[in-house]
């Protein structure tokens, strides 16, 4: 049973259900289609940073069945809702920890340990745009929490040698993305630009890199989400709504 303060939302086609505060951070297209898009393969142990109510972790969990999923989650009550989303759909593989993706030695959180690694961080720079009045949502914008640097240092940290960081970001910063990336020695092997609507600029960019990868990358299609306002194009509408895997994968 849900408590007063949360909702529960179904996803892929009510194969998943998603635990979120009622009126703090709530999950959005972009973690979807992030989900979809990581290469996951069964034996992986992967790490979700920043995973709010866990839906990225949860959709991971449920369609590619990895070998674990540890999700990192700074503010305690999404953390909560994280954990009770794995225990809603039997996600026995996701271990929610609750902590600082930035603190360098997490307990039970070993460096270098994990094939893949998932992140969905702030879109904004810090100190631009104006601020949510909530402060789950703020932190969760960027407003004090994890900056871009910060969660590709995490990502660097925790990947295993050769081992792979899915991402989504904005767009309009997908050159300073992949400036940091460099910095932590993540290579972007795969990139798939998201628009909006059919001659629309690109809204977010996906990218799946790996640590000390090649410089070689694989731009795929543009994902297009909806063919006119208000109605999905059928790629989008498969990934929104369908509960059966669809492969990703990583060149090197």
């Amino acid at each position: 049973m849900k408590a007063p303060e949360e909702t529960v939302h179904s996803i892929l086609g009510g194969a998943l259900r998603i635990v979120q505060p009622r009126a703090g951070y709530r999950f959005a297209l972009d973690s979807i289609l992030l989900s979809r898009f990581a290469g996951v393969r069964p034996r992986d142990r992967v790490l979700e940073l920043g995973a709010g109510c866990g839906v990225i972790s949860a959709v991971v969990a449920a369609l590619r069945r990895p070998r674990e999923i540890v999700a990192i989650e700074l503010q305690p009550e999404l953390a909560q809702a994280a954990a009770r989303t794995a225990a809603l759909n039997r996600l026995d593989i996701v271990r929610v920890v609750q902590g600082d993706l930035r603190t360098r030695w997490l307990a039970s959180v070993a460096p270098a340990s994990f094939d893949c690694v998932i992140a969905n961080p702030p879109y904004r720079a810090a100190g631009s745009g104006r601020e949510s009045p909530n402060l789950s949502r703020r932190i969760a914008r960027g407003g004090g929490g994890a900056t871009l640097a910060e969660f590709l240092a995490a990502a660097g940290r925790y990947a295993a040698d050769r081992g792979r960081l899915a991402i989504v970001f904005d767009a309009t910063r997908a050159a300073e993305l992949i400036v940091k990336m460099a910095a932590h020695a993540l290579e972007p092997k795969r990139m798939r630009f998201v628009h909006p609507l059919p001659g629309a600029p690109a809204a977010s960019v996906l990218i799946e890199a790996r640590k000390g990868g090649r410089s070689e990358v694989i731009v795929e299609p543009p994902l297009i989400v909806h063919i006119r306002a208000g109605i999905y194009s059928d790629e989008a509408r498969h990934i929104l709504h369908n509960g059966v895997s669809c492969d990703g994968g990583s060149n090197d």
